[in-house]
């Protein structure tokens, strides 16, 4: 090991499995199913080519995702065929659910597409399939591998509608357009965010305290089920130092608290701007890393961070 850690872990004993490909064990019946895992700025991932496999791959997600029974991560991303873009991403959170989309993930899952070469960036851009849509990432490459990337996230949707939220309740009136600090009563406390979809629904908070001090752990999971989000929401906290500087903590829909996530420091890059609190670039620092962020406003939101492979492991099933 050199002093350090192996590269490649196997969930097998012995190891058998044959060069980085699924292999059925003959004599146990059991599929080896070759994975890598990722991290961005601490949001870590499990990505798996999916091509030729027929799985339930949210109940997977639910159990590799087990931080002491599993390989521990915040979801799994699966490379599937795609007849829009050069290759299709899905994202499955660790209690099974699927999400729409995850900057972090398609960016992680673009440097484990990019280095086995099972897609090539066109013109220095790979073009990503994505249930929230189309997404383009422009990868970093150093000695033939992606260290970086910069992703074009969309432009983020406002109405209530589309987020979704549900304001039937609310007390709103006429045509509301957007989702700024509605108030939200979360036990003996009210908050009141600013809502966005960035693909994936998000609601942000800006509070007096300093988010390592704010409750996450105890609010997150009220705020994620409350009745005004109809598909759940991911729960994001953050403090502006100044217009090109912001601390957050991030509680994602399906995982819980995470070091880090791409949507949700595009869409507190987006509540930022619409409150007017910071300019167009801005460095977000979350627990795991920092992340750039740039919206001008008007089009769309663009994430770069890094990209780092940690392991190999081959999952017996």
């Amino acid at each position: 090991m050199n002093g350090g850690f192996p590269s490649t872990i196997s969930c097998l004993s012995p190891p058998q499995f044959d060069s980085g490909v699924a292999t059925r064990i003959t004599e146990n019946k059991v599929l080896a199913l070759p994975f890598a895992k990722l991290h961005g700025a601490g949001n870590d991932y499990i990505a798996i080519d999916g091509r030729d496999e027929s799985r339930d791959w949210g109940e997977l997600s639910r159990v590799m995702s087990e931080l002491h029974f599993g390989a521990g991560s915040d979801g799994i991303v699966v490379v599937l065929p795609s007849d829009r873009a050069q290759v299709r991403m899905r994202i499955f959170n660790p209690d099974g659910s699927e999400a729409e989309m995850s900057g972090n993930g398609v960016r992680l899952f673009s440097k484990f597409v990019i280095d086995r070469k099972i897609a090539t960036p066109e013109s220095g851009k790979l073009r990503v399939e994505t249930m929230a849509g189309i997404r383009t990432i422009e990868p970093t490459m150093v000695g033939g591998k992606m260290v970086a990337g910069r992703v074009a996230m969309g432009t983020p949707l406002l109405a209530p509608a589309e987020i979704p939220v549900d304001l039937g309740d609310t007390g709103a009136t006429g045509d509301v357009d957007r989702v700024i600090d509605l108030p939200v009563d979360i036990g003996n406390r009210s908050i009141e965010v600013t809502c966005l979809s960035v693909g994936n629904p998000h609601a942000v908070y800006f509070p007096e305290e300093d988010v390592d001090d704010f409750p996450l752990l105890e609010i997150g999971p009220l705020v994620e089920s409350n009745a005004l989000f109809p598909n759940r929401i991911n729960f994001e906290i953050a403090n502006v130092i100044d217009r090109g500087h912001i601390k957050a903590r991030i509680f994602e829909r399906g995982a819980g608290e995470t070091l880090s996530s791409g949507t949700g420091c595009s869409a507190v890059c987006v509540a930022a701007r619409l409150h007017g609190l910071v300019d167009e670039n801005v460095e977000i620092s979350v627990p795991g890393g920092t992340l750039k962020l740039s919206w001008d406003g008007a089009g769309e939101v663009y994430l770069a961070g890094p990209t780092v492979e940690v392991y190999t492991g081959v999952w017996p099933d």
